[in-house]
């Protein structure tokens, strides 16, 4: 039988949660993300745990325990468990009663396979004892195994419950799908035939599912399933995505991390991505990459504006948008900018020039120092 051996699993915080409802009577299972990421050897980030036990038996069993529990999502039948400062999920087994495409009334559920049959994907369906013991009611495992994205049930179902699963199955796709074994032909049919659902979802659901999916190690694949199927015009209409594999090809090269800002910058206008409901900072940052990146500003200036750091966004998306190979000289030219100090402050210019005219005189001689690749010094630009 498959067992998982995560050091979470034996974590003594997390068996003491166990313990106070197993301990009850209870079962405690561990569930969704925890349980795949675990099979699959990548990192566990939060720990759920399904159990038979209503939310008011979970609090009274928890509290025997000596453990702090929350009502964070009481309605829904989830407790958050806190030991040693760790939380954990623990939600009753549900089924759904009701949907409408954007949300579900749910009533609780006694079995792991009630529970298991209103989830999602199949690899998200799997379920694991505290000691590690694999639990697979649907059979997610080989699909888990396969790194094979497949819907619960019927394809046309699960996305007619909650339309983000469209947005969802592309997701997943992305995290821990095959990008050489292809896409579900029944899915993106489904999906394909549902576009109208997506109208109904707040567009905060809409931006938040597409910064996850554009984390991915390389979202290419699944984005250019969703431009296939319609979704990504649905969503953005100006949206244009032929720049993101040569990005993602150039951030390789460049030894550069994943980013998701970044990456939506080479694909949506700023109209576009306004309509996410990004945060202020997020739709800031993709506006000037993408503008500066369009623009003919010097990679050196990139550098001196915005830091190694800041000015390798604009570079990178620079490379992708024109089709520049990425070059360690485009690394020494963003540092060679960043390391210079303009010589010219305010004080300088005093009395001379005040108000408006201060600042029209300090941006000219700014920019002819930068012309100048930073080597006018002060005496000069002052003497000029």
């Amino acid at each position: 039988m498959k067992q998982i051996s995560a050091p979470w699993v034996s974590d003594p915080a997390t068996q003491a949660v166990c313990e106070a409802l197993t301990k009850g009577g209870a079962q405690a299972l561990f569930v969704g993300g925890c349980v795949r990421n675990a099979l699959l050897g990548a990192p566990v980030s939060d720990i759920d745990i399904a159990t038979d036990a209503y939310p008011e038996r979970v609090i009274e069993l928890a509290e025997k325990a000596g453990l702090k529990a929350i009502p964070t999502g009481l309605e829904h039948g989830t407790i958050t468990i806190v030991c040693d400062h760790t939380p954990h999920e623990v939600t009753t087994f549900r089924r759904d009663v009701e949907t409408d495409g954007r949300r579900a009334v749910v009533a609780f559920a006694d079995t792991v396979e009630e529970d298991a049959a209103r989830r999602d994907f199949t690899m998200n369906a799997i379920y694991a004892r505290p000691d590690g013991t694999v639990l697979d009611p649907l059979s997610g495992l080989p699909d888990l195994q396969a790194r094979r994205v497949r819907f619960i049930g019927t394809a046309e179902n699960r996305i007619r419950e909650d339309y983000l699963r469209s947005l969802r199955y592309f997701r997943f796709h992305a995290w821990y799908g095959d990008a050489d074994a292809g896409f579900d032909a029944d899915a993106l049919a489904a999906i394909a035939s549902n576009l109208d659902g997506l109208t109904t979802l707040s567009r905060e659901r809409v931006g938040a599912e597409l910064i996850k999916l554009l984390g991915a190690p390389d979202p290419a694949p699944s984005v250019a399933a969703m431009r296939s199927a319609g979704v990504l015009s649905h969503l953005l209409p100006g949206a244009d995505d032929r720049a993101l594999a040569p990005l993602i090809a150039i951030e390789q090269a460049a030894g550069a991390a994943p980013d998701p800002v970044r990456r939506l910058a080479v694909i949506a206008t700023p109209e576009d991505a306004a309509t996410l409901r990004l945060s202020r900072a997020q739709l800031q940052r993709m506006t000037r990459m993408r503008e500066e990146a369009q623009a003919s500003t010097s990679i050196e200036e990139l550098g001196y504006r915005y830091g190694d750091d800041g000015g390798l966004h604009e570079t990178l998306l620079r490379c992708a948008f024109f089709e520049h190979p990425w070059s360690e000289d485009l690394r020494q030219a963003l540092h060679h900018g960043a390391a210079a100090r303009f010589p010219i402050s305010a004080a300088d210019l005093i009395p001379d020039f005040t108000g408006p005219a201060l600042g029209k005189k300090l941006a000219e001689l700014e920019a002819r120092w930068i012309a100048s690749d930073f080597t006018l010094t002060r005496a000069e630009l002052l003497t000029s």
